[in-house]
C-alpha cells in the first residue's frame, strides 16, 4: 500500500503565541517526511488572520509554493469547529493535528505514516513531552497527571500500542475516518466555556470505532512533539480546575456513548496507575526525596475533584440531555477561496483576553 499524503492542521487563536505558531509551522516544514500542506485555522481573530495571511503569502511568493494555507474557522468559536474547518479544506489522505504551542520532532510524520501501512488503522497518535515554563517539572506535579497540561502521562504502555483514543494535540486520522464518523463534536471540549474542558478526541474516537468496529487506533511513542506548559499551569489551582473540568467532560461523553465505553480506560487508570503513583510518592516521602508527599496528595486531590466534576456533570446531563453534536465533514472545492475572503461579523468581536482565559485548557484527553 502506498504511503499516504499527510495534511497538517494547526488551530490558532491569539497573537500572544505568534512565535510559537511560527515555530510549530517551521517544525512541520523540517520533517524528514514532508507534509503535503500545512493549514493554519484561525479562531475568530481577524487581526491574527490578516497577520498570518501576510506572513505566509510573502513566504509563498519567495518560495513559489502555497505549502502553508491560512483559513478562518468557518464554525462557532472553539477547537472542534476549527479542526473541522481544517479537515474540510485539507487535501491529504491523512490529516494530522499539531498544537499551536508545540514543535514536532523531525520524524513525527514519518512515524505516523508507518502506522497507516496497515489498512485497518484509522488513527495514529504520538507522545507529547512537556516543556515547563520554569525549566523543570514542579516537584509536587505527578507524571500520572501530565494529561492535565496536554501531555502524555505515566501509565500508557510504551511502543506502538492499540488504544481507545488518541490525544488531540498530537494525532492523525485517515480522511475516511471522518467520512465514517463525522467531525469533531461542537459543544464539548474548548468551545466557548472558560473552564478548560476536553474529551472531544475521546468522543470522536469512540464514535469512530462504533461506526467502524474493525478500526484500529494506535499511539506510537516515537512520534514525538514538545509542548509548552505556561507558568499558570504549573500551579495547583490550575491542576484542580483542570481535573474538575475533566470530570464534567467525561460525564458528557459517558452520557453520549455509555459509561461502559466512555469510562473503559479510566477504570484501569484509577485502579492501577494512580494507586501505584500514590505508593511511589509516599515511598519518596519516607526517603526524604523532594515532592513525594506533594505528588501523593495531588493524585488523591485530582481523583476527588474529577469525581466531583463527573457527579455534577452527570446530574446536569440527565436534566438537560446531551448538549453536543457532530456533523458530517462536507468538502467544498471552493472552500479555500471562501475562507480567504471570510470576514467576521460585527457581533463577533476579537476579544484576546477572553480567548486566552477560555483556552487555558488541555490539548488532549487521557485515553
Amino acid at each position: 500500500m502506498s504511503a499516504p499524503d499527510i495534511s497538517v492542521v494547526i488551530c490558532v487563536y491569539t497573537e500572544d503565541r505568534w512565535e510559537d505558531i511560527l515555530a510549530a509551522v517551521a517544525s512541520v516544514r523540517a520533517q524528514s517526511r514532508p507534509a503535503r500542506e500545512t493549514l493554519l485555522v484561525v479562531d475568530h481573530n481577524q487581526a491574527l488572520l490578516d497577520r498570518l495571511s501576510e506572513e505566509y503569502a510573502e513566504h509563498g511568493e519567495r518560495r513559489g509554493t502555497e505549502e502553508v494555507r491560512v483559513l478562518a474557522n468557518a464554525g462557532p468559536r472553539g477547537l472542534s469547529a476549527g479542526r473541522n474547518t481544517g479537515i474540510a479544506a485539507s487535501r491529504g489522505d491523512v490529516i494530522a493535528f499539531l498544537d499551536d504551542d508545540a514543535v514536532a520532532e523531525r520524524d513525527w510524520l514519518r512515524r505516523f505514516a508507518e502506522g497507516y501501512e496497515d489498512p485497518r488503522v484509522m488513527a495514529v497518535g504520538g507522545r507529547t513531552v512537556p516543556i515547563w515554563a520554569s525549566g523543570r517539572r514542579p516537584a509536587w506535579f505527578p507524571a500520572e497527571f501530565d494529561w492535565v497540561v496536554g501531555c502524555t502521562y505515566r501509565g500508557l504502555p510504551p511502543g506502538r500500542v492499540r488504544v481507545r483514543n488518541v490525544l488531540g494535540g498530537n494525532a492523525s486520522f485517515r480522511r475516511t475516518a471522518f467520512d465514517a464518523a463525522g467531525g469533531f463534536a461542537t459543544g464539548i471540549g474548548r468551545d466557548g466555556d472558560r473552564r478548560p474542558l476536553g474529551c472531544e478526541e475521546t468522543e470522536l474516537c469512540i464514535r469512530l470505532t462504533r461506526a467502524r468496529p474493525d478500526a484500529v487506533l494506535l499511539i506510537d511513542d516515537r512520534a514525538v512533539i514538545h509542548h509548552r506548559v505556561p507558568e499558570i499551569r504549573e500551579h495547583f489551582a490550575y491542576f484542580r480546575t483542570r481535573t474538575y473540568a475533566e470530570g464534567l467532560s467525561k460525564a458528557l461523553v459517558a452520557r453520549s456513548v455509555g459509561a461502559g465505553k466512555g469510562l473503559e480506560s479510566e477504570r484501569r487508570y484509577t485502579t492501577r496507575v494512580l494507586p501505584a503513583g500514590v505508593a511511589r510518592g509516599l515511598r519518596d516521602a519516607l526517603l526524604a526525596r523532594p515532592g513525594g508527599a506533594g505528588r501523593a496528595a495531588a493524585i488523591v486531590a485530582g481523583v476527588v475533584t474529577a469525581a466531583g466534576g463527573y457527579a455534577l456533570g452527570s446530574l446536569r446531563a440527565r436534566r438537560r440531555g446531551t448538549t453536543f453534536s457532530a456533523l458530517p465533514i462536507e468538502r467544498n472545492e471552493q472552500n479555500e477561496r471562501k475562507q480567504r475572503n471570510k470576514r467576521y461579523e460585527p457581533n463577533e468581536p476579537n476579544e484576546p483576553s477572553k480567548q486566552n482565559e477560555r483556552n487555558e485548557g488541555i490539548k488532549g484527553a487521557a485515553p
